[in-house]
């Protein structure tokens, strides 16, 4: 088992499964320590050190149920992926391939993670002013955004377009983000599971954001756009997979007629 670093609850049942099932954990941070080099709009770069076993290897080797613990092993990663929580889930990767047993190289992961695409991860579609797509859809999530935002764009307000289905937890996203909000544009995704906009507003009023509720999507998207084109704040699309596909959708749409324009 390797885990990404866990609050202590989520660790004592990890821990009490493992020891059930004989099985050792492996807990980035704590056996395998990883570092950030450098971060920027274009990518992060950090160092992976393992001492615990000869990373090497490809898998841990026993000796009358003791790992054997070898030299130090320093890798260098890079990935496009952008955030404090992508640098835990790169350390975590690397590490889960190491033991897996699977004959792969540092250098095939190297490569791998320089090259890896993940759509709506803090996809940064324009710069200036900035257009951002997410997959935030719950509290923990939104939590990770903001601490994105911070690190990318300190002090910079956002108008969030913003949709939900209807069993997430709407005022725990609403209380990460509000200290970054400008105002909220919720909006509905066209799925049969998405909330009704006014139920959304209502819950917008009780957390004390500014809001407005714009339908369809496609609307919404323009409607941030423009407010974003006057004073220059982040347009950020979370809250729904649903929602932030359909603005990406519309997002290349509106593009693709600029271009032919």
């Amino acid at each position: 088992m390797v885990s990404s670093p866990q609050k202590d609850e989520a660790l004592e049942v990890l821990e009490r499964v493992a020891k059930q099932k004989n099985s050792e954990i492996t807990l980035i941070g704590r056996d395998v320590t990883f570092e950030l080099v450098k971060s920027s709009l274009e990518g992060q770069e950090l160092l992976v050190e393992s001492g615990k076993w000869v990373v090497g290897s490809g898998q841990k080797s026993k000796v009358e149920g003791q790992v054997v613990s070898g030299q130090s092993s320093v890798v260098n990663l890079q990935i496009p992926l952008l955030g404090a929580h992508q640098v835990e889930n790169a350390a975590t990767a690397y590490i889960a391939l190491k033991v897996s047993g699977i004959p792969i190289s540092d250098e095939q992961i190297q490569k791998g993670f320089s090259q890896v695409k993940w759509r709506a991860r803090f996809e940064v579609a324009r710069t200036e002013p900035p257009v951002i797509f997410d997959s935030a859809h719950n509290q923990d999530s939104f939590e990770k955004l903001r601490e994105t935002l911070e690190t990318y764009f300190p002090g910079r307000p956002v108008y969030l377009i913003f949709g939900a289905s209807e069993d997430k937890n709407i005022p725990g996203m609403f209380a990460e983000m509000k200290s970054k909000i400008k105002k909220i544009i919720i909006t509905r995704a066209d799925h049969p599971r998405a909330l009704e906009v006014e139920k959304i507003r209502s819950l917008a009023d009780q957390a004390g954001a500014e809001s407005e509720a714009v339908v369809p999507v496609k609307d919404a998207l323009a409607r941030a756009l423009d407010l974003s084109s006057k004073d220059g704040s982040i347009v950020l699309s979370a809250g729904s997979m649903f929602v932030t596909a359909e603005v990406m959708r519309e997002w290349k749409s509106l593009n693709e007629s600029t271009e032919l324009e």
